[in-house]
């Protein structure tokens, strides 16, 4: 299967569907067992997707500038998501709402079929983190977030990155000393 090109969209006709917000760092976009009523494009910051494991809260996504985040099971079916929306720094976005989204859905030629595969990648990358988590080990999966991801450890804070790898900051502290000796 091949990438659809991305779409030249002119924006601008679309504005009125949209609106531009700023928000600080540790914003709750959507909290977990809410309902997803809206999207987001992220311009400026970043973004974690988590939800509250027994007390603890577990991270499993991360989204930057020139990526959409939702609760896209949420957002689709109108049922509570399993998951919050945080922002991990002070955000810059774009909030559409589902009526919105559909319209330009419905308006924009082919933007369904590139948004079809951003939703694939994204599935894509649940299921490694889900194999990851059976296959590999702490450190293992430390090591490949460094070879495929090096950007996250210059941009989210440790704590963040230990829950996504599924270990204690205290762990990942070891596995880093280790690995820089």
């Amino acid at each position: 299967m091949t990438t659809p090109t991305p779409l030249k969209i002119s924006w601008e006709q679309y504005q009125h569907l949209y609106e531009e917000i700023t928000v600080p760092a540790k914003t709750v976009l959507l909290e977990e067992g809410k309902i997803s009523r809206y999207a987001y494009y992220i311009q400026e910051g970043a973004i974690r997707l988590w939800f509250n494991n027994k007390g603890k809260d577990t991270t499993f996504q991360f989204f930057f500038e020139g990526e959409g985040v939702s609760s896209i099971e949420s957002f689709r079916t109108g049922k509570p998501s399993t998951y919050a929306i945080e922002t991990i720094t002070a955000c810059k976005l774009l909030k559409i709402s589902k009526e919105n989204m559909d319209v330009i859905l419905e308006s924009i030629p082919g933007y369904r079929v590139q948004l079809e595969e951003v939703i694939f990648q994204r599935l894509l990358h649940y299921s490694k983190l889900f194999i990851s988590h059976i296959k590999y080990t702490p450190q293992e999966r430390y090591e490949a977030l460094l070879a495929e991801e090096p950007h996250l450890l210059q941009r989210v804070p440790l704590q963040y990155v230990a829950s996504y790898l599924g270990i204690t900051p205290v762990s990942l502290s070891r596995i880093r000393n280790k690995l820089n000796q």
